[in-house]
């Protein structure tokens, strides 16, 4: 499955059906009179925040979502029969924003979550309702009134508790894949994850919904490497994990490179608690684990957690301080809900703690 996070689609709700102009005219019936009935109700457009679905993939290949129209009057004072709705369903936590993407529209966090987003137009008016003690015998009509229409974007934002982020390379996809069974992809090489990755964690009886997203490099937030687009999805995250590569050249500036994309892009984020690990701590030794602890803590890192995520040395303190962050009940928990990987099926989530 691809992933896709952003779509701009078209929206049109149906018009109402237009009146009827008709009189009743029956054998040894020594009155007639107008009896066009009224025109149906155009369909609404709704849309539905539905479970099993983590992507906006489908509105890659449907741009266009047009309601029916309502039915016209009939004689003898029938009514049209209103058009049925067009259900839209969306993945949970997404965001509907105006064309200009200033405003948004819409926010859809829970599932089941349905909202009316353009109403159909009223069904016209017939000619048995212009009827009057001086207008006997009316010839005019209502069409219906047009349904609205506008364009939008959607734009996804993943539900997670806890977000990953770090540096390419930084060890986000094999720490996921030991905590959970996300089945991230893992390479020696800058940039492997390309598109956000969800994984249930399980620790110490409670569950929790783990986010990792593509690595930040310097000057993303100016569109270097893949950007700070993905960073959307770890907005509604409680507390984030800073992942810093222990073999890599300077951890204190990889923290304050990261740091400073969190800051460059907003949305509170700079303001989210956060737990630095240092990772790959089996390609070093205690020494200097150490001594790099100390100069993250003197960098303004509040605790500094010394983990491997090949060999899960240390992971286990790591997802206790999150635990910490978390309400008693997750939204997993409440929910039963289950949360694969983004862009491919996963069986249910493991730990091995």
């Amino acid at each position: 499955m691809h992933f896709l996070d952003q779509a701009k689609i078209y929206l049109k709700s149906g018009s109402g059906g237009p009146g009827a102009v008709s009189f009743r005219r029956e054998k040894y019936v020594e009155y007639g009179g107008p009896d066009g009935g009224n025109g149906g109700k155009g369909g609404d457009i709704v849309f539905e925040a539905v479970a099993g679905l983590n992507t906006l993939i489908d509105f890659r290949y449907a741009q266009h979502f047009k309601a029916q129209r309502g039915a016209h009057g009939m004689g003898k004072d029938r009514t049209g029969a209103g058009a049925p709705d067009l259900v839209i369903p969306v993945p949970v936590g997404t965001q509907v924003l105006s064309e200009d993407k200033e405003v948004v529209l819409a926010d859809f966090t829970e599932v089941g979550q349905r909202l009316v987003f353009l109403e159909g137009g009223m069904g016209g008016r017939g000619n048995a309702s212009y009827k009057t003690s001086t207008n006997r015998a009316p010839r005019q009509h209502q069409q219906g009134i047009p349904g609205q229409e506008m364009w939008v974007w959607l734009r996804l934002k993943l539900l997670a508790d806890v977000g990953l982020l770090g540096l390419p390379n930084a060890g986000k996809s094999t720490f996921i894949n030991q905590v959970s069974n996300a089945q991230a992809k893992v390479g020696d090489y800058a940039f492997t994850t390309l598109v956000p990755k969800l994984g249930v964690v399980r620790h110490r009886g409670r569950e929790f919904v783990l986010a990792d997203i593509p690595g930040l490099i310097e000057g993303a937030a100016e569109g270097a490497g893949i950007g700070d687009r993905f960073l959307g999805h770890i907005e509604r995250c409680r507390v984030l994990i800073h992942l810093i590569d222990i073999a890599g050249a300077d951890p204190v500036e990889a923290m304050q490179i990261v740091e400073g994309e969190l800051e460059a892009y907003g949305a509170g984020l700079a303001n989210k608690p956060r737990l630095v690990a240092l990772n790959k701590l089996d390609l070093a030794d205690a020494e200097l684990g150490d001594g790099f602890a100390q100069e993250l803590s003197a960098a303004g890192a509040t605790e500094v957690f010394r983990i491997s995520g090949a060999t899960g040395a240390g992971v286990e303190a790591l997802l206790d301080a999150v635990l910490a962050y978390l309400p008693d009940r997750t939204a997993t928990e409440t929910k039963g809900s289950e949360v694969e990987a983004v862009d491919e099926a996963a069986p249910p989530a493991w730990s091995p703690f």
